[in-house]
């Protein structure tokens, strides 16, 4: 097996990470891929590579953070709010913890508050472990530099992480929430929504979704109920999935997925719904990703 493809997963997790988009991600690794095999043809570079995992990681973090700007253009004109692109993972991932933890979609939105540079140095020593010298050789910084950057960006992300649920418990929150909806059932959604609940929805002007986040239970559950309202016509069927490591609610207009709901759950309550409608965002649904490796 090639170094390459003995870390493609390791790889793909930390550009997912650092980007929140599988299709960029994938097309980081596959640069990266066309950068190792140019390295691993010349005889001389292949042999100043004393550690590959290391140099494969320097060089997709280096790509993801090019990557981000050239997405930072495209979500000047996204229609909506931006979510991040989900994924369909197995039962393992939630298993590990931390691992679980830094791929859910509220942590990703949290990274998405820190610089590229910011995000990438969180990634590398808090979620991987990496060294402060692979760290800093990965974004071009200086030791020093790097673990300056680190404490602002654990600062900040402290500030703003979930807190974490026991899984069960979620699981049971989330089958709640998709028993209640399925059966248009709005005292059994009222009481599985908190008060001030917060619904961000990502429709990339493709499918019908709010242009902000709506905030408090009685919008939120009237948005709900009108975008059912409007899809009274096809027949809605929904199941519970693991995705970025977390239970999510899967929704399905005569068959075909329409949407991906996650949630954050805070005293057995939903106090932030994240609902990803673009179609483009789920293409990742139907098969489990391989984002496992530490």
């Amino acid at each position: 097996m090639s170094a390459f493809q003995e870390h493609r997963n390791l790889l793909f997790t930390v550009a997912y990470e650092i980007l929140g988009s599988a299709q960029d991600a994938e097309d980081v690794l596959q640069e990266t891929w066309l950068r190792w095999d140019a390295v691993v043809q010349d005889e001389a570079r292949a042999d100043e590579v004393r550690d590959p995992r290391a140099y494969l990681v320097r060089i997709t973090t280096n790509l993801a953070l090019n990557r981000i700007r050239t997405m930072q253009r495209r979500r000047e004109t996204y229609v909506g709010p931006w979510l991040p692109e989900p994924l369909l993972t197995s039962p393992d991932i939630a298993e590990d913890v931390e691992l679980a933890d830094s791929v859910s979609m509220a942590m990703l939105l949290v990274l998405d508050t820190l610089n590229p540079t910011e995000r990438a140095v969180f990634v590398l020593r808090e979620v991987f472990g990496f060294g402060y010298d692979e760290v800093a050789a990965s974004v071009g910084k200086s030791e020093p530099a790097v673990r300056q950057i680190l404490s602002r960006a654990r600062n900040h992300v402290h500030a703003r992480r979930p807190r974490r649920t026991e899984p069960a418990d979620k699981e049971l929150v989330v089958q709640r929430f998709m028993e209640a909806a399925s059966g248009g059932d709005l005292q059994a959604l009222m009481d599985v929504l908190s008060p001030d609940v917060v619904l961000i929805s990502d429709g990339g002007g493709v499918k019908q979704a709010a242009l902000r986040p709506i905030l408090g239970r009685d919008k939120v559950l009237r948005w709900l109920f009108g975008v059912m309202a409007k899809e009274s016509g096809h027949a809605i069927t929904m199941d519970v999935a693991e995705v970025n490591g977390e239970r999510s609610v899967r929704i399905f207009m005569d068959g075909e997925l329409d949407s991906v709901a996650s949630m954050r759950v805070d005293g057995g309550l939903v106090s932030e719904m994240y609902i990803v409608r673009n179609p483009a965002k789920l293409t990742r649904i139907e098969g489990e990703a391989a984002i496992l490796e530490r």
